[in-house]
């Protein structure tokens, strides 16, 4: 599936990507709107009802990803909520023998994530992936999403790479049409972000269930 002859640098989301999404999807669809309810005096239900509009207006936008901006917003401590269920974080099928593969080899690794640094930080401890990349990355030092134009500029600036000889790996298709206009040649989807959803059919790029698909030839 990849030339890794042809590959210097590799870009690697974290959410949905190297970590099953299932913790997030049941955190912000389940476990935030459980306490949101507890807070304001509503059932479960009527504390979706608000917060999926809510939630859906920031898609796209730093603020999605910002732990200060939630806890702000809807007066919780996001941060603590997250550790409460810290125990759901885990990584998805054969990265870690994948990201072994890839670090014994030149190739610069980095992690490039949308996550806010608290929640980059818990899941990193939870983990234990750290050492495995070259530089851990979050979008919130850009000021911009990996969604805008004007990350992928920053972060050229920050960790030059050669584009025809860059791999990114990201599960959400609005981050690869970003870095494919930004000029990255390599991408690749994933298929089953969350391993409590069936595999998604992505038909714009190349996409992977496991990382196993991508060991041939590292």
């Amino acid at each position: 599936m990849i030339d890794w002859n042809k590959i210097d640098t590799v870009l690697l989301d974290m959410d949905g990507t190297l970590l099953d999404l299932n913790f997030d999807n049941h955190f912000w669809k389940e476990f935030v709107p459980l306490n949101y309810a507890r807070k304001k005096g509503l059932t479960p239900a009527q504390a979706k009802e608000e917060l999926i509009p809510l939630f859906k207006s920031m898609e796209g936008r730093l603020e999605w990803y910002c732990l200060d901006y939630w806890s702000q917003a809807l007066e919780l401590d996001i941060v603590g909520l997250k550790a409460e269920i810290a125990g759901l974080i885990s990584v998805l099928p054969h990265v870690v023998e994948f990201l072994e593969a890839v670090k014994r080899t030149p190739r610069k690794v980095l992690l490039v994530t949308n996550a806010h640094p608290d929640s980059l930080g818990l899941k990193m401890e939870k983990t234990c992936l750290h050492p495995f990349f070259d530089e851990i990355i979050s979008s919130h030092a850009s000021g911009k999403p990996k969604e805008h134009a004007e990350f992928w500029h920053w972060l050229h600036r920050r960790q030059p790479f050669d584009k025809s000889r860059t791999l990114l790996i990201d599960d959400s298709l609005a981050v690869l049409n970003s870095a494919k206009a930004f000029g990255i040649e390599n991408l690749l989807s994933v298929s089953r972000p969350d391993s409590a959803q069936p595999k998604k059919v992505i038909l714009a790029y190349r996409a992977i269930e496991d990382f196993r698909e991508l060991m041939a030839g590292l």
